[in-house]
């Protein structure tokens, strides 16, 4: 029958690893099939396919002509979902990023979960060179799905993987966000339905599988299980709570979860690595320090040394050995030994350090970001352990069952236990993990066979609680609970106690939040909380336009829907309160920048904000009023004078203000007047383009108007305030929006007169200085183009010298913005090579920064530390800065950003953006 589903033959489970994928599947259709490993058929070597059953979750991106055609051959056609040009992966990829540096993409995974990068970006493999295609965290994701989708199909033609039942596993602590985009990688790869599980509970289901004919003796004493998951870029805690029934049979609940750790066996691996790297500098003269890329293929060497001095008859020490690549870092190869004290004193004590139970993790900055990742601080997973107990409280686990590919490592698995124990006070019951690299893989099969009925499943519904945050009388501290821990999963929950009146056709946004730990019995739907009181996470806001069918602009009464979907996702939608069909789906915005979002209409505005708006519709709204030109001039003063200085209003506010200019916007065409003012005070409301959830509403609604221009394109002061408004917005621009712009830069700074004669009139004009500013804060276009951009300031600083002018602030100020190692809202993958910076550097060594301050301020920034090394300058130019800067007396800020990671102060960000934030905006980068 057409259009009937196709029922699977086979149920699935993947395991999408940091360090490897496996793929473990039973018989559908088979109460008694056993789980089995799909052995995955890849390349590992050059021209020699072999089936093993872990996929190294790797892409090695090749030089043109560094393989052959015949060193790829499958036994099948492969396209690169991430549209890379003969990408290998899996094994070889491994093999050949260990020779070759630079090239290798890994940990996309802890990737997915960093909100401050554009997971979506082409920013993989991190700090490659120019010429090394990349891929974003997602398509690299996607690919791996992709390589196993085309392997099993295949192997099982008549039985396409997206037509069987598919569990995916994802870490317990990924947030809505990383959840989202793993979807959205299934979905790249072709495989549109799956169902997500947490990998400790796909561990502990596979334990279940295994023992399930001994269930009932194996946990006859068990009350409370921790399964802890330390994989390679992640760690991950859960609490099963054990009960009987009437029949003697174990009833089994998940009754917590803990926070998120980008805390694994990379964090192991880096460690170790940079311990060969400090001993291999000792036999060089003037020591070495390794780029990026070269670290990466160190850690590599430095993972195979750790497996094999931490297994069970390991030798005394084992060889590190670097390969030259000719560079001038290293001249030819190098070797290093470590032994086995060493690795067992550095990856057991210090990542599994003997700690009391009272003890807490240290919190503050990411301790290493040498890849961009903002790995745990605190390195120390029994101090991570001891504060989600503390956190969870209730009687500490009796049992304990370990997951992860560390675990191999029997010291490891001997002193989480022995710490355990240590704290109880009593020993622990251990529960077997035959094969802590496939458990979770055949766990997600074992869920698949729970979910059938054919075998023992854990309860537990909802891991967290989930709240709105509320905004009445700007207590933006309250809210009120959507979704209690525990809830079922596809048991849609209605928020009865709230209405919300919107205006269907315009944005909506909502913000929510989730409990990190929840003592006690969880809150219940509708009650109050208080965010301050607790451990709470903010979540990307939900925002939307509700479209009506008819497209009118009514104003609806809806109420909040929410519910825990099958796959594992949170869901939120609007409904009509009249009419339950009529629904809208909430959206999370996933592509969140480095600021911290503001609270919105949760913050107070002035009650003063009709008058504001009443004096907006007088000067701009669509009915003709006789109005004064000095009055359009002094608008701006006359919302001074009810709302504050303007230098005081909030984000909500600024906003408010936003929205009714753009609804009154055909007002400023009326004269040249209305349209400086509407174009000042627009760019002014919506700046830096960021910061509320709907700012991209709000920024699509401002670039539609583009393409025509100004009105007024004679008028040079127009022409200003049009590029001051592109600038002032520009953080929310896309980096296609930023690049039509770069165009209008460059025809203004380079167009001739002929030329110029010929623009057209939607073109508007602009200055040396408007450009200057403008073509500074495009943070988000490719760093070839910024270092064009740099290339031609610092240009502008030679020849200014050479006529013995001294060197313009303004030109100083913008190279310093587009040199920054530190962006405010472009991601930290486009910024400018660290070699030109070096070499605008020594432009500006040359220059006397006692009389021209600005240089050293341009320097700081050039020279600025992020602790990421593939942005870093070098340390003896860094050397040179730093004491540079205290012979001129710079302020100890400007010498710290240089010395070590810190943050900007007000008047700095204020100095490097142009002006002030909006007060509450935060820039965390």
């Amino acid at each position: 029958m057409r259009g009937a589903k196709v029922q699977p033959a086979f149920l699935v489970g993947i395991d999408l690893g940091t360090t490897n994928t496996v793929v473990a599947y039973a018989k559908a259709n088979d109460a008694q099939a056993e789980i089995n490993l799909f052995a995955i058929e890849q390349l590992v070597a050059p021209g020699e396919v072999g089936a093993r059953p872990l996929l190294p979750s790797l892409r090695y991106h090749p030089a043109a002509g560094e393989l052959a055609a015949g060193d790829l051959q499958l036994q099948w056609p492969q396209q690169d979902v991430a549209s890379v040009d003969h990408a290998v992966l899996g094994a070889l990829a491994r093999q050949l990023g260990a020779q070759v540096p630079g090239r290798l993409v890994s940990s996309a995974k802890s990737w997915l979960s960093h909100a401050n990068v554009d997971r979506q970006a082409p920013i993989l493999p991190w700090g490659a060179d120019a010429d090394v295609a990349k891929v974003s965290p997602v398509a690299a994701s996607a690919s791996y799905l992709a390589y196993v989708r085309t392997a099993w199909n295949h192997r099982f033609p008549d039985s396409p993987l997206e037509e069987q039942e598919l569990v995916l596993t994802i870490p317990a602590s990924f947030d809505e966000g990383a959840r989202a985009l793993t979807l959205e990688a299934a979905r790249m790869a072709g495989l549109p339905t799956v169902r997500l599980v947490e990998e400790p509970q796909a561990a502990f289901y596979d334990f279940l599988q295994r023992r399930r004919a001994t269930l009932r003796d194996d946990l006859a004493d068990t009350r409370r299980i921790l399964v802890c998951d330390v994989g390679g870029g992640t760690t991950d805690f859960s609490l099963i709570d054990v009960a009987f029934d009437d029949d003697g049979e174990p009833q089994l609940t998940r009754s917590s979860v803990g926070n998120h750790l980008i805390l694994g066996g990379d964090n192991m691996d880096l460690a170790l690595a940079h311990l060969v790297e400090t001993r291999m500098a000792a036999g060089s003269e003037g020591g070495m320090k390794l780029s990026a890329a070269r670290l990466s293929q160190l850690m590599e060497r430095c993972r195979a040394a750790k497996e094999l001095l931490l297994s069970s008859d390991a030798p005394d020490k084992a060889t590190v050995t670097l390969l030259g690549a000719g560079s001038r870092l290293i001249g030819g190869s190098r070797s290093a030994d470590v032994t086995r004290e060493e690795v067992a004193a550095m990856v057991v004590d210090g990542f599994f350090p003997k700690v009391e139970l009272t003890e807490t993790a240290k919190k503050g900055r990411a301790g290493i970001v040498e890849f961009g990742l903002p790995y745990a601080q605190d390195a120390a997973i029994t101090r991570h352990l001891a504060s989600f107990l503390q956190q969870h409280q209730g009687a500490l686990p009796d049992t304990l069952l370990l997951n992860g590919g560390v675990f191999r490592a029997d010291a490891l698995a001997r002193r989480l236990a022995d710490t355990l124990a240590h704290w109880r006070g009593a020993p622990l019951t251990i529960l077997h993990n035959d094969n802590p690299d496939v458990a979770v893989a055949r766990g997600a099969v074992a869920y698949a066979l729970a979910r059938r009925g054919q075998a023992p499943r854990i309860g537990g519904g909802s891991p967290r609680s989930y709240f709105l945050v509320l905004g009445e009388a700007g207590k933006d501290k309250r809210a009120v609970c959507i979704l209690p821990r525990g809830s079922a999963s596809g048991e849609e929950i209605r928020l009865t106690e709230r209405l919300f009146a919107l205006r269907l056709g315009r944005p909506v946004r909502f913000h929510l939040a989730t409990s990190l730990f929840e003592a006690g019995t969880p809150p219940k739907l509708g009650e109050i909380v208080d965010l301050d009181a607790g451990e709470y996470l903010r979540l990307p806001p939900l925002a939307s336009v509700l479209q009506a069918e008819s497209g009118d602009k009514r104003d609806i009464t809806v109420q909040l829907v929410t519910v825990m979907t099958e796959v594992g996702t949170l869901e939120v939608h609007c409904v009509a309160a009249a009419d339950a069909d009529q629904r809208w789906l909430l959206e999370f915005q996933l592509r969140a920048g480095k600021e911290e979002q503001s609270d919105g209409e949760a913050q107070a505005v002035s009650p003063r904000i009709k008058e504001a708006i009443d004096k907006i519709e007088r000067i701009f709204g669509g009915k003709a009023q006789k109005v004064e030109t000095k009055e359009v001039r002094q608008l701006r003063q006359h919302l001074e004078r009810g709302l504050g200085g303007r230098e005081s209003w909030e984000t909500p506010l600024l906003r408010q203000l936003f929205d009714a200019l753009l609804l009154r916007a055909r007002g400023r065409r009326r004269s040249a007047e209305h349209e400086r003012v509407w174009l000042n005070l627009a760019g002014y409301c919506l700046r830096p383009g960021y910061g509320d959830a709907l700012d991209p509403w709000r920024i699509e609604q401002l670039w539609a108007m583009f393409d025509a221009g100004v009105q007024h394109h004679k008028d040079n002061q127009v022409c200003a305030e049009w590029w001051t408004l592109w600038r002032r917005v520009a953080g929310g621009l896309s980096t296609e929006q930023q690049l039509r712009l770069l165009d209008d830069f460059a025809f203004n700074l380079q167009a001739d007169a002929a030329q110029r004669g010929s623009r057209p009139v939607t073109l508007v004009n602009g200055s040396d200085d408007d450009m200057l500013r403008l073509g500074a804060s495009l943070e988000r276009i490719p760093g070839a183009y910024k270092a064009e951009v740099g290339t031609w300031l610092i240009k502008r600083l030679q020849k200014a010298d050479k006529k013995g002018e001294a060197a313009d602030t303004n030109t100083l100020w913008a190279l310093a913005r587009v040199g920054a190692r530190q962006p405010f809202h472009g991601s930290a993958h486009e910024v400018v090579d660290s070699a030109t910076v070096a070499e605008w550097l020594h432009v500006l060594l040359a220059l006397d920064w006692k009389k021209t301050e600005p240089a050293a301020f341009a320097a700081t920034h050039l020279a600025r530390m992020t602790g990421d090394r593939s942005r870093d300058i070098d340390d003896a130019l860094r050397a040179t800065i730093l004491a540079r800067l205290k012979a001129v007396g710079a302020p100890p800020l400007w010498q710290a950003m240089v010395s070590e990671v810190t943050q900007l102060d007000e008047a700095v960000t204020r100095r490097i953006l142009g002006e002030a934030l909006p007060p509450g905006l935060k820039l965390i980068g």
